[in-house]
């Protein structure tokens, strides 16, 4: 999983300039629907979002790119707001039959069960929070359709949580992707970002592993 996520880091880094100069403003088509599927579809989770973000936000900085900061801002939120939504009618309507054992080797069970723990332990914050992790971004609108909550109150935090993920990702790459020690290093910038979008997940994984299999997270 690791060697696919770098790899793909790696890809997109030297992919999106090529399709920009090639395609244009149509690359905001291809950015719409890598974030929209991340989010929206919970067979998906390991799709770059945060790298994604933060790349076409430093693109957009530069004068030869015909990228906008605020067009990436609005365009996709849009992706991750709608996408959130489909996943929450996802598992509202089917979570019953997704989670069953024919479908573990797409949906991981202790990935599922991370977004679980996650959900019961913030509660209704978990959704905004859960947008700035990856998988668990992808599975906590799951995780919430399949809890029933009440999507007046999900659309809510998924808002919120969807546009300043969004924001902050593109802003961050838009001010800083092109100071000229971010561009010598971005590669590890770009892994950076992986890191510390997990690391919280990582420790509570860490944490639940000390306090011993027979104690609730």
């Amino acid at each position: 999983m690791i060697t696919a996520l770098l790899a793909s880091i790696f890809n997109i880094h030297h992919l999106l300039p090529i399709l920009i100069s090639q395609y244009g403003a149509w690359v905001y088509v291809g950015l719409f629907a890598v974030i929209f599927i991340e989010t929206g579809l919970v067979v998906f989770p390991f799709l770059p979002g945060d790298s994604l973000l933060f790349l076409s936000g430093s693109l957009a900085a530069m004068a030869s790119h015909p990228l906008n900061h605020l067009v990436l801002i609005g365009l996709l939120s849009l992706a991750a707001i709608a996408g959130d939504s489909v996943n929450f009618e996802i598992g509202h309507r089917f979570g019953h039959r997704l989670t069953s054992p024919r479908w573990q080797r797409v949906i991981k069970p202790q990935h599922l069960a991370s977004a679980q723990r996650f959900f019961k332990k913030h509660g209704n914050s978990a959704i905004f929070l859960g947008c700035f992790m990856p998988i668990i971004r992808t599975l906590i609108p799951f995780t919430a359709g399949v809890s029933k909550m009440p999507y007046r109150k999900f659309i809510l935090y998924n808002i919120l949580g969807g546009v300043a993920w969004v924001a902050i990702a593109i802003l961050s790459g838009y001010f800083f992707g092109n100071i000229p020690v971010v561009q010598a290093h971005f590669e590890l910038i770009m892994i950076a970002i992986v890191v510390v979008s997990i690391l919280p997940a990582a420790i509570a994984t860490l944490v639940k592993n000390r306090k011993g299999p027979n104690l609730n997270a």
